[in-house]
């Protein structure tokens, strides 16, 4: 077994210490701004099997530090606009370490607190995407 200096709890205890936290009904009420856009950084499969928060840009975990850099080649001009970004995963955890990520990187960013796994649950509208066609 490895001899962690961190747990990976801690780590999203850490990282939830210092970013903001959106609680699943509060980004619902939320959902129709046009200043707002909510990011899943779910994986492709998560989507295609749970649903996504209609509206919702996709933005793969492993790729958000690109996608959010002016400076680098895989820069998403999504990110270069004046908005207010909310990030999720499934459970809170994954976001929670990727906002602050962000957020030492200086974008502003906040988090979706339980993440998709209560988004239904609370009344929040979930979208499928189209069977892929054979």
């Amino acid at each position: 077994m490895p001899n962690l200096k961190i747990s990976a709890a801690e780590m999203v205890a850490a990282a939830r210490a210092r970013i903001k936290e959106i609680e699943t009904q509060d980004l619902i009420a939320q959902m129709r701004d046009p200043n707002l856009v909510i990011v899943d950084i779910r994986d492709v499969r998560e989507r295609q099997r749970s649903g996504y928060i209609p509206g919702s840009f996709h933005a793969p975990r492993g790729m958000l530090e690109f996608w959010i850099d002016p400076q680098s080649p895989y820069f998403k001009e999504i990110f270069g606009e004046d908005k207010t970004f909310v990030f999720h995963c499934a459970s809170g955890w994954r976001s929670a370490l990727s906002t602050a990520t962000l957020q030492d990187m200086g974008f502003d960013a906040a988090h979706l607190r339980e993440g998709f796994s209560t988004w239904e649950a609370q009344g929040g509208p979930v979208e499928f995407p189209a069977p892929h066609e054979k």
